[in-house]
């Protein structure tokens, strides 16, 4: 009883540490802001030092907190939903309840998770992310008479890149098929491939796949990207320095999961964390990421462009100069096939950066895009939409993602 009641107050001393950082002054809903980010960088410090101490992996305690238990896909008086699976891979389809003389539209919704947390077919405590994103399908159905897949897919570092990738691909490809469509009442002429954060990454990585694989007959009409992150060569942008120690996901952490998306070596982070990760032959690359070219003057701040350290690491990972990985590495021929795209960004996000230097060099290639920037926006408050601490940010980010889908799709 005594250890226990040490290790809750030592929680509890945490936790009021977290509390009490300041939130920059234009933050709606501060304190619950502040109670989110206590939550989450407390979970973060306990999982590093269980790691640390031999406990238990990082990934394991973080799993162990947020994962509760399996639910079953519930109809509503609005939208039928079941589980089933495209080209076996796990899938959740909201299909809207009202009789539509004409196919219905489509969008297809890739959930965020740093590859390594996140399901339809979990539920999450606190946080509610499962809860979100199911909400987020519902309201897309109804409110467009849409079709809405959401999209599961392995998680890492149990299977690392490419399996998510390759799972995306595969569900999508799968849909675009003829007789799919036709079995769920699309229209192949109206489909938006969605997904927020790192599901933007993959949301990013199969539209260019689709769009330039001559084989798959109907193409993607919209992209919708919501605080993606797109580029994993330069861990050093303005943004990483902005927010390093940021609300939500810190640079520490961020990197951290991307190492656990990508290999299994534990001295990946540290190469990462310096800036010395890529090898000698990525210098060719780092023209799609310049973003002291691509980043508007009022982001680029004071900082000074360097490139990062090249042939330090002695990991040599093909999967940081793979496009399937960072989007933003495709090069002008392959952005021009993109469908008119939507992007959203916040301020106080560590991968803010990328989200503007896609939409720099989409427009430059002649792709239409409408970009969103939250200057009170933070990462992953599409995650905090439901009970019990919802956030009007996330609605707000909801709203303005509905509303352009409504007008475009």
């Amino acid at each position: 009883m005594t250890f226990k009641a040490l290790c809750l107050g030592l929680l509890c001393v945490l936790f009021a540490f977290y509390i009490c950082v300041p939130v920059p002054g234009n933050i709606e809903e501060p304190w619950k802001v502040r109670a989110l980010d206590a939550f989450i960088k407390t979970i973060d410090f306990v999982a590093t030092c269980f790691e640390n101490a031999g406990i238990m992996k990082y990934e394991e305690f973080v799993s162990i907190i947020f994962k509760l238990d399996h639910t079953d896909p519930l109809s509503d008086e609005h939208v039928t939903v079941i589980e089933t699976a495209f080209a076996d891979i796990p899938v959740r389809l909201y299909t809207p309840k009202r009789k539509s003389e004409m196919p219905r539209r489509a969008v297809i919704y890739i959930h965020g998770g740093a590859f390594c947390f996140g399901s339809f077919r979990s539920i999450y405590f606190f946080t509610s992310e499962q809860m979100s994103f199911d909400f987020l399908n519902r309201w897309t159905a109804n409110k467009l008479d849409a079709v809405v897949v959401g999209l599961d897919y392995r998680l890492a570092p149990q299977h690392q890149f490419p399996a998510q990738f390759e799972d995306s691909f595969a569900a999508v490809k799968f849909f675009l098929q003829d007789e799919v469509l036709t079995k769920y009442g699309v229209d192949p002429t109206r489909i938006c491939i969605a997904g927020d954060s790192f599901g933007g990454t993959l949301a990013a990585a199969v539209t260019q796949q689709v769009q330039n694989n001559l084989e798959i007959q109907h193409k993607i009409k919209l992209q919708a990207l919501l605080y993606p992150s797109l580029q994993l060569i330069d861990s050093y942008l303005p943004a990483h320095r902005d927010n390093e120690y940021g609300l939500i996901l810190t640079r520490k952490t961020g990197i951290k999961l991307i190492s656990l998306y990508l290999t299994a070596s534990e001295t990946l982070s540290l190469a990462v964390l310096r800036n010395q990760h890529m090898p000698l032959e990525s210098a060719h690359l780092f023209k799609f990421v310049n973003w002291s070219i691509l980043l508007p003057k009022k982001y680029r701040k004071d900082y000074v462009y360097t490139e990062p350290v090249l042939g330090r690491c002695n990991h040599s990972l093909p999967a940081f100069m793979d496009i399937r990985a960072s989007p933003l590495l495709a090069n002008d021929s392959q952005l021009r096939n993109l469908p008119s795209t939507y992007i959203l960004t916040c301020q106080y996000d560590l991968v803010r950066d990328d989200g503007f230097m896609y939409t720099s060099r989409l427009q430059n290639v002649g792709v239409q895009v409408t970009h969103d920037h939250l200057e009170d926006g933070i990462h992953g408050a599409l995650s905090f939409m439901t009970s019990p601490l919802h956030l009007h940010l996330g609605l707000r980010i909801k709203d303005r993602y509905i509303s352009w889908l409504d007008k475009n799709l």
